[in-house]
């Protein structure tokens, strides 16, 4: 989608800051990325718009609000509307995929204590086989991400051989 819109470095920038700042003012943005604050504001509703941007959100502490271990959950074969639907039944659940390989799904939960994460993490047991690993400590999260670009893209390193 994002070569169909055909953004340009000015929406990488507008891109950029939102994704560090959602809260900036449309003046502020648009001298950040040196464009007037109707363009900025314009180029931003385009965003928007074409679902590059889906929305704004608050980044929270979750040790802050009392859960004191966040943890991934990998999940087996099970049923995907059971699995799904127990997803939605549990507000421990922060982020959710369906992925390939040995497992189906790989959740991400915020629990208060080892009680708490053992109740949940029983919760999904009864659908299928689970293996839990406790995060210790996040070194990179929420990055921003700019549009995808080919030519950024570096080639494998080939190992030479001598003939």
């Amino acid at each position: 989608m994002a070569e169909d819109l055909m953004l340009d470095a000015h929406d990488s920038r507008i891109l950029m800051e939102l994704q560090q700042d959602a809260r900036i003012s449309m003046a502020e943005l648009g001298r950040r990325v040196h464009l007037s604050q109707p363009a900025v504001t314009e180029r931003v509703r385009k965003l928007e718009a074409s679902g590059v941007i889906q929305g704004y959100g608050a980044r929270v502490d979750y040790a802050r609000l009392g859960y004191g271990i966040r943890a991934i959950i990998r999940v087996g074969r099970a049923e995907y509307a059971r699995v799904v639907q127990l997803i939605a039944q549990t507000p421990e659940v922060i982020h959710a995929y369906n992925v390939t390989g040995d497992d189906n799904w790989v959740l991400e939960i915020a629990v208060i204590d080892v009680s708490h994460l053992d109740a949940v993490v029983t919760s999904f047991c009864l659908l299928a086989q689970t293996s839990t690993c406790i995060v210790l400590n996040v070194p990179r999260e929420n990055a921003p991400v700019l549009p995808a670009r080919r030519d950024n893209i570096k080639p494998p390193i080939r190992k030479v051989t001598g003939t």
